[in-house]
């Protein structure tokens, strides 16, 4: 689409900033950028090299398929892919010497299978279970994994380069489950290490325990949202991240409307006097949640609108009353907060999730366009 019709502005001098200031935050620890969905929706290659520029040292992808993509765009940064479903690419992953997370015990013989084929060891990254209860090797299972890990390098068919694992509520400060988490990382680090395993890194600390855990950083901390200048505990103040996305659209026509009048599928807001209504062209289509209906603020016309009526698929209504504004006017979803447009968090506030899936679900849609160095 022409970015006439609305864009989501990256500026990637914010993203290499938050970089830098999160490898102050953690002295002695190397930096993951993660780049999954699409950097968060910012842009998956621009992302990275923001991130590469800002001092990251490892870069981070959900699947193969992505890493894929940064090695055919030239990035020869080390990579760690950490879901790989049943068919996922195996041997081309070892091929391009991307780093396979292993979260089953079975994993390990199957990558072990697409190095012979390969002839090339594969780089891999244990995961351990501690407590999320999502992907990872249990810990009744994790003794014999490494076990098997141990023996397949000692054969030459992979190298564990890494060993790690990921919190459940680290955004939850003082939750007990973190202590525990932490616990069973470390029991799980000595059983690698009898088992004669000495990865390159071991990681424990996504966004906000880069920020508010400084035992768990180890050698490698692994900050996603954060990266991209969104603070993962809401109330976390003066950390200084900034964040990287404003999204906008142009106001594509206004209308006077009499009182009374019912505004947009269903008549779900219905104008109290005679008013103006602003057009702005992105709906549920662009990533713009219909929850949002009667409910999220907009910037338009000099100040925050709450949204009037439902959000449609490429549209949704604003009533801005007697102030100012014209067709080709913009209206600001989300941003930085500088000029009081909202944030990525007030949305996620007002819609009750949190800003990640407000910035990773903004549409192919949306040109997405860069600033800053």
């Amino acid at each position: 689409m022409p970015p006439h019709h609305a864009e989501a502005r990256i500026d990637l001098g914010a993203i290499s900033e938050n970089t830098e200031l999160l490898r102050r935050t953690a002295p002695g620890a190397q930096v993951m950028g993660v780049v999954k969905a699409d950097g968060y929706g910012h842009g998956m290659l621009p992302a990275a090299r923001a991130l590469l520029a800002g001092g990251a040292t490892w870069l981070g992808t959900a699947f193969i398929d992505e890493a894929l993509q940064l090695r055919a765009a030239g990035v020869d940064t080390p990579v760690v892919a950490w879901i790989l479903p049943p068919g996922a690419p195996l041997a081309s992953a070892i091929a391009a010497g991307i780093d396979l997370g292993v979260s089953t015990p079975e994993l390990v013989d199957a990558i072990g299978l697409a190095a012979r084929e390969t002839g090339r060891p594969a780089r891999v990254h244990l995961k351990a279970d501690t407590g999320l209860n999502r992907g990872g090797v249990t810990a009744a299972q994790w003794p014999d994994t490494v076990a098997a890990a141990a023996r397949a390098e000692a054969d030459g068919l992979l190298r564990v380069t890494g060993l790690f694992s990921h919190f459940a509520c680290s955004d939850e400060p003082g939750h007990a489950s973190i202590g525990m988490q932490i616990s069973a990382f470390h029991e799980a680090l000595e059983i690698a290490d009898k088992a004669g395993l000495r990865p390159e890194v071991r990681h424990l600390a996504n966004s906000a325990a880069a920020l508010t855990l400084p035992e768990t950083h180890f050698d490698l901390i692994r900050p996603g949202i954060a990266g991209y200048g969104i603070t993962p505990i809401p109330a976390l103040t003066g950390t200084g991240l900034r964040p990287a996305m404003t999204l906008s659209a142009r106001i594509a026509l206004v209308k006077r409307v009499p009182e009374g009048s019912g505004v947009s599928y269903g008549h779900r807001y219905t104008t109290d006097r005679s008013t103006r209504l602003a057009l702005v062209p992105v709906g549920y289509g662009d990533g713009v949640p219909r929850a949002a209906t009667n409910t999220a603020e907009v910037l338009a016309a000099g100040r925050r609108r709450r949204i009037a009526g439902t959000v449609c698929m490429d549209q949704f209504m604003l009533d801005i009353g007697e102030d100012p504004a014209a067709a080709g006017d913009d209206a600001v979803l989300f941003g930085p907060g500088d000029r009081g447009e909202p944030t990525a968090q007030d949305w996620a506030d007002a819609l009750g999730t949190i800003p990640y899936e407000i910035v990773t679900r903004v549409g192919p849609r949306v040109p997405r366009t860069y600033t800053g160095a």
